[in-house]
């Protein structure tokens, strides 16, 4: 697969020296073995060693968004609202206004004057243009295609006498209609977005000032502000979590709008100012926050909390558990934060892209075309001249030749393909297969006909985000969801016994039956306790004032709600609630289960190790209050799993056959500590952390000491229900040619087993996982690994794959490009958008990206063709997106079918269009050369102004409900759709053809007009246009390939309207002459002699190389 692709030596620079953090400078040390890196020379960038801030986590935005300044940077950019200046004035070209440097702060509470610098507004603001720059960046963004800017300047000759060749109305009167559609399109989005900006930024927020509580706008919140934040309300700006009515001192938040993961996530109040009597003492204290720089980065934090008025001064290291990032949701409880980031340096928006115009690749061919059109005009307007002679004001007579010849480059056909384009995203909304569709940008629907790449995120668009428990293997047994009602019984029996005074388990049983209840027991009082889970209740009425009161509470199983940081455990709770054991508390250090039998289980939490994709394990050690012991808990992936617990011959099977059924599968097990065993651990752990080198090595040292000879006690697997029909969509998507790309914020191993049961990764495919690498070094052997790997599926995390693109991003890209599919995981908003710039950038074909998260925005809106799915995420994504949908399966029809019609009418409509200003101006050549090259028009007037509105207009644009194959076989034969992908319905080959076609037809009607009508030529202009207007209404039906009524109207309208209006043009016709008989035929012999060679060859086409989609409609 990658032999073919070219590679490059090694460039090195070992004098530029990195100027990052010691951190930084280990992770990407060159001290790599030469021998190594020579064993496969790839391209390494000279981007590795800039000397600035780096953190592989994140993409560098600047990277993708490198371009000049010119005029369009300064219409659509360079003015940008308040926001996007430091000043507010609004502006963003002032010297006021130039970009300043990002810096740490020190943030003093309740008192934002003592600011050391000033720091952006609070204000969203997503609108393109402001009052100065809305007329000239629209005009901008119309003239920069080569196409408004001809007829621009072709309408503007007409007001000097010497080139005036017919009346100004008929070339204004088009261009003034698509400059007066754009603006008001473009006005309605823009107060549209004024309204969303307004909205969001006159949201009240209570702050706590030394005066009390007093309301404030969120876009007047500024940095040092201590705000309070009620539950389900959005956090206005950046903020370290203070204090919060919850005694635990902590909350949960909803994140799905910055990382798209929609489990809560836990937050810790500052300990200092939680202890704190009441809150207006926030005030009154001498406190600050030290915060780091602004950045990217949503997953970590570095601040210190400082006390100055009490002695010692009270010191507190803050980290990513006491913030509460802009664009969350409170979702437990009443916060009070100190805002440290507002505006543009908030994590969300240094996440999110600003939105861009989108131009359809259809519509730069079309330029392309127009360009060699105008070369065109050019060449014939010479050779007209040289004919002539070039005497007397030859310049004169050459500029009204290219305006004579400027209907070669009809101005009706950006008219036609806009109104075309606002057709098809009409049909699409009313498509009764896809219900809820919405087309929010109406001038890129072809695109939807082009798409190569596809870029999906995970959680809500291929899945519901839904975890179910399936299954529980203890190695000997198996239960499935048929056999729950076996492992209630077992425990009830078991915790029955128990309190009996049975404590070892049944007596009277069998030994096998006591064997398997104790093994039930045990696994699920594990699952039970090894988690981080909290029940939450959500009260009715008012708070519970007594502890008996919140008693009662707890036991009520009405309101409880389980959050935590994964869905996964949510699903193991809910599990072991319905077979009987029950989590009813929680807080940071104790546990309480209820069992069968309605007995209170006291655990206390001693320590808690969590989860990290790094170690994929997390464990806990609890210790029973009825009965002492101290257990340690551990649960992970079998990757690792499998070298931790005790010798087994069952477990790696097992994984195996769930990961085949698509489920994601915990290895539970567990280790009994004596007292002085645990003491022991815990003075070495205490120790590790108090550590000031190699803090997380020796922490991790002192865990893993720990985990010797744990026991097995059963395996879990749990289903994330995929959305409806995914699998026959990305089945269809996958023989339509497209390339699917996962991109998500999740887990490896989440997303791996995702791709699989989601058929985006075959069965029978490979995967390849590549590694975690933090240097050249390593990024240069794993590639070097991965380029020996044929029709493989990669799987490879952020962390590894920015370091990749740093190094080696040419040959990454052409490598994964050609991977039948890849998984991206752990990605940060900003790299999703980066990806989808790197495949454009160096594959150079369409891409499409779907999501239905706030953090999917930037990818939306990067990509060439944006789908935003309306979900459980909320709006955003579909708010910012080019379409919306409410299904994942829906992108099939929209792909297939409409993405298709939508292509190939508009190819066929620009190219008739085309067609229609060729063969008149092919006309007007033979003209001029026969009358001895006078710069005279053929047709003034309303002939023209006619010819290309109501005498042709209304069959020509009948074309954009054309179709070639039903919908029913696009959706069928989805393998059509790689015919699409090559443009071969609007290219320079079709093009050219249509050119000769219409240089043979202009010919035929004026030559033809010569031969039969010598004695009364003239009647030329009756003649020649006659046959013109019954030629053009005979192509088309020669160009249509399903006929709808609606054509067959046009066609008769049409004509009914020519034969009519013959009657009131007596300034152009002889009606005498034109009602003859003599005429008429001769009329219909020029116009069959013009039209019946071209049906003929169709018919033999369609016999002897019929097209694909011919093949199948018959």
């Amino acid at each position: 697969m990658a032999d073919t692709i070219p590679l490059y030596p090694v460039r090195t620079n070992r004098s530029r020296k990195w100027s990052g953090s010691p951190q930084d400078d280990d992770r990407f040390s060159v001290a790599e073995d030469e021998a190594c890196l020579d064993e496969m020379p790839l391209m390494m960038s000279e981007e590795g060693f800039e000397p600035d801030d780096f953190d592989y986590h994140t993409l560098p935005k600047a990277r993708g968004l490198k371009q000049r300044r010119g005029l369009a940077w300064f219409l659509t950019n360079g003015c940008k609202s308040p926001s996007s200046s430091c000043c507010g004035c609004g502006c963003g070209c002032w010297p006021c206004c130039r970009r300043r440097e990002l810096r740490a702060r020190t943030v003093w509470l309740g008192h934002p004057e003592k600011s050391e610098e000033k720091y952006p507004r609070n204000a969203i603001k997503n609108q393109k243009y402001n009052i100065i720059t809305f007329i000239p960046g629209v005009l901008f963004q119309q003239f920069k295609f080569f196409l408004n800017l001809y007829f621009l300047i072709v309408s503007c000759s007409q007001f000097i006498e010497e080139l005036k060749i017919g009346y100004l109305y008929t070339y204004w009167t088009p261009l003034g209609f698509v400059l007066a559609a754009t603006m008001c399109r473009e006005a309605l989005d823009e107060y549209r977005r004024f309204k969303r900006d307004k909205e969001m930024n006159s949201q009240l927020y209570s702050k706590l000032t030394t005066r009390g509580i007093v309301n404030v706008k969120s876009s007047d919140i500024q940095v040092g502000d201590l705000v309070l934040v009620e539950k389900n309300q959005r956090v206005p700006a950046d903020m370290v979590f203070m204090r919060t009515s919850d005694k635990t001192g902590s909350c949960f938040i909803r994140t799905d709008q910055l990382d798209g993961e929609t489990d809560w996530k836990l937050r810790l109040a500052v300990t200092c100012t939680q202890r704190l009597p009441a809150v207006a003492e926030l005030v009154s204290i001498r406190a600050s926050v030290y915060a780091e720089k602004p950045q990217m980065d949503i997953h970590s934090f570095v601040g210190t909390f400082t006390r100055d008025d009490v002695n010692p001064t009270i010191s507190e290291s803050l980290s990513i558990e006491n913030t509460l990032w802009a664009s969350t949701v409170v979702a437990s409880g009443m916060v009070v934060g100190v805002v440290v980031y507002t505006g543009k340096e908030t994590r969300s928006v240094m996440n999110t892209s600003h939105p861009h115009n989108k131009v359809g690749l259809l519509d730069l061919e079309v330029n392309r075309l127009t360009k060699v059109l105008f070369l065109a005009v050019l060449v014939l307007s010479t050779v007209m001249v040289a004919l002539k002679g070039f005497d007397g004001p030859w310049y004169q007579y050459l500029a009204r030749f290219i305006l004579l010849f400027s209907y070669i480059i009809p101005i009706s056909l950006r008219v036609n393909l806009d109104m075309g384009k606002v057709a098809f995203g009409w049909m699409i909304m009313r498509d009764d297969e896809i219900p809820g569709t919405v087309v929010r940008t109406s001038t890129i629907p072809e695109q939807l006909g082009r798409i190569v790449y596809l870029l999906s995120d995970k959680t809500g668009t291929l899945t519901q985000n839904e975890m179910v428990f399936k299954r529980l293997h203890l190695g000997t047994v198996s239960y499935g969801l048929d056999s729950m009602d076996e492992i209630q019984s077992h425990l009830f029996s078991s915790y029955t016994q128990a309190t009996s005074g049975s404590q070892k388990g049944p007596g009277p049983a069998p030994k096998v039956r006591r064997t398997v209840v104790s093994r039930v027991h045990e696994a699920v009082k594990a699952v039970a306790l090894c988690h981080n889970v909290t029940p939450v209740y959500e009260s009715l009425g008012a708070e519970p004032e007594t502890d008996d009161a919140e008693a009662e509470r707890d036991l009520s199983d009405d309101n409880r709600v389980y959050q935590a940081s994964s869905p996964d455990e949510v699903a193991l709770v809910k599990w072991t609630e319905t077979v009987g054991l029950t989590l009813v508390s929680r807080d940071l250090s104790t546990m309480q289960l209820r069992t069968p039998g309605g007995q209170l289980l006291t655990f206390s939490i001693l320590q808690i190790f969590p989860f990290t994709s790094e170690s994929k394990r997390m464990g806990i050690v609890v210790r029973d209050e009825s009965t002492g012991e101290v257990v340690f808990y551990m649960k992970g992936a079998d990757s690792v799993m499998t070298n931790i617990v005790q010798y087994n011959d069952w477990l790696e099977e097992e994984c195996g056959n769930m990961a085949r059924e698509g489920l994601r599968t915990l290895v539970v097990a567990k280790k009994t500590l004596t007292e002085e065993q645990y003491q022991d651990f815990e003075s070495r752990y205490n120790q590790a952390k108090l550590s000031v080198h190699d803090r997380s090595l020796k922490i991790t040292a002192v865990i893993e000491s720990l985990e010797r000879g744990m026991e097995l006690l059963c395996l879990t697997g749990v289903e994330d229900q995929l959305q409806e029909n995914v699998r026959p969509t990305m089945e269809m998507l996958r023989n339509a040619g497209i390339k699917i790309w996962m991109l998500t914020g999740d887990k490896l191993e989440t997303a791996t087993c995702i791709a699989k049961s989601s058929r985006l990764v075959l069965r029978t495919q490979d995967i390849h996982v590549f590694r975690n690498v933090s240097n050249r070094g390593e990024a240069h052997l794993e590639l070097n690994a991965f380029r020996r790997k044929n029709d493989s599926a990669l799987v490879i995390s952020g962390g590894s794959l920015e370091v990749c693109l740093r190094f080696y991003e040419h040959e990454f890209v052409e490598l994964a490009s050609q991977c039948p599919a890849v998984v991206c995981c752990r990605c940060s908003p900003t790299q999703k958008a980066e990806i989808v710039r790197l495949l454009q950038a160096h594959v150079g074909k369409q891409t499409c990206a779907i999501g239905d998260g706030g953090n999917d925005v930037s990818m939306i809106q990067a990509a060439d063709c944006g789908i935003g799915i309306e979900g459980k995420e909320g709006k955003q994504a579909s708010l910012a997106a080019d379409f919306s949908i409410t299904q994942f399966k829906h992108i099939g029809r929209l792909l297939m079918v409409h993405g298709r019609n939508s292509y190939k009418r508009s190819a066929a409509l620009s190219q008739f269009v085309i067609h229609r200003g060729l063969i008149i101006s092919a006309m007007q050549a033979v003209f001029s050369s026969i009358f001895y090259f006078a710069s005279v028009p053929l047709y003034q007037g309303f002939l023209m102004v006619g010819y290309a509105t109501v005498y042709t207009m209304f069959p020509v644009f009948s074309l954009v409900l054309d179709q070639d194959v039903k919908p029913e076989t696009a959706m069928l034969y989805p393998e059509l759709y790689k015919d699409l992908t090559k443009g071969r319905s609007l290219s320079f080959k079709t093009f050219f053809v249509w050119v000769l076609v219409s240089i043979y037809q202009g010919g035929i009607i004026m030559y033809g007009a010569l031969l039969l009508f010598e004695a009364q030529f003239v009647h030329v202009v009756a003649i020649t246009f006659t046959s013109l207007i019954l030629t053009e209404l005979l192509m088309v039906a020669l160009t249509v390939r399903t006929w709808h009524w609606l054509m067959v109207l046009a066609e008769l309208f049409s004509l009914a309207f020519y034969i009519a209006s013959l009657v009131f043009l007596n300034e152009y016709f002889d009606t005498n002459f034109i009602a003859s008989l003599t005429f008429l035929w001769k009329v219909l012999v020029i116009t069959l002699v013009s039209c019946l060679p071209l049906y003929i060859l169709k018919y033999l086409q369609r016999k002897f190389s019929p097209p694909n989609y011919f093949k199948l409609s018959n």
